[in-house]
């Protein structure tokens, strides 16, 4: 069943068996903050077993473009358009969470985002591959961010 991402009342529904479920639902906050407030979109999630779809294309990406697999069960998925952008995330059950931005129009922007929890470890499948930034957020302390170009058509 979908759910509107409430930013202003962090709520841990869908992430409940996460254990840095606090944190994953500040981080969901701090997205759909984001997405409300530069694009006047509500950010939605639906549990992952229920759009395998969205799984499947943002797997596609990551296999196909870095050859990773993410080993943490998927809690939550989304995908919308905004902006000519085609925007898809997930939720992971470790705490990680995976945008892919992906410009519709040939030659637009087009890349694949990772954020850590405030008190994950860095999954063994991202550690010495990629450099994670730091940056605070009211809603989900600190979050530690990275990315890569994605370089192919999907």
């Amino acid at each position: 069943m979908p759910y509107a991402v409430d930013f202003k009342d962090v709520s841990t529904v869908g992430l409940e068996s996460s254990p840095v479920a606090e944190a994953l639902a500040g981080l969901r906050a701090n997205e759909a903050r984001y997405y409300k407030n530069k694009y006047d979109h509500v950010f939605t999630v639906t549990p992952a077993n229920e759009a395998p779809e969205i799984l499947d294309w943002v797997n596609r990406i990551l296999s196909e473009e870095r050859n990773l697999v993410i080993a943490s069960r998927p809690l939550e998925v989304t995908s919308f358009e905004v902006d000519g952008l085609r925007m898809a995330y997930v939720f992971y059950e470790s705490g990680l969470s995976i945008n892919v931005m992906y410009g519709i129009e040939e030659g637009a922007k087009r890349a694949v985002g990772f954020k850590l929890s405030d008190g994950m470890e860095v999954p063994e499948e991202l550690a010495g591959t990629f450099k994670f930034a730091r940056q605070k957020s009211k809603l989900a302390g600190t979050i530690r961010g990275s990315f890569f170009v994605i370089k192919g058509e999907y």
